[in-house]
């Protein structure tokens, strides 16, 4: 096992972390660009996605009326 990786916090390739939300892997990538996904890892040329930042996301997306932006207040 590469010391940098975890059992219990297993890295994704794009196609896999896109399928984990629900995305086409296409949308994945865009959202790299903008900013508006998930964490990910550079490794070389290499884009990769830790599990539990897939996972964490969608929270960071909640959302208490169309209106707010998401920004601390």
């Amino acid at each position: 096992m590469h010391p940098a990786h975890s059992e219990a916090d297993p890295i994704l390739r794009p196609k896999e972390a896109a399928a984990a939300i629900g995305w086409a892997e296409s949308t994945l990538a865009k959202s790299r660009l903008s900013g508006a996904g998930p964490a990910f890892l550079k490794v070389g040329k290499l884009v990769r996605y830790r599990r539990s930042d897939i996972e964490a996301w969608p929270s960071s997306r909640r959302r208490r009326s169309t209106s707010d932006t998401g920004a601390a207040a």
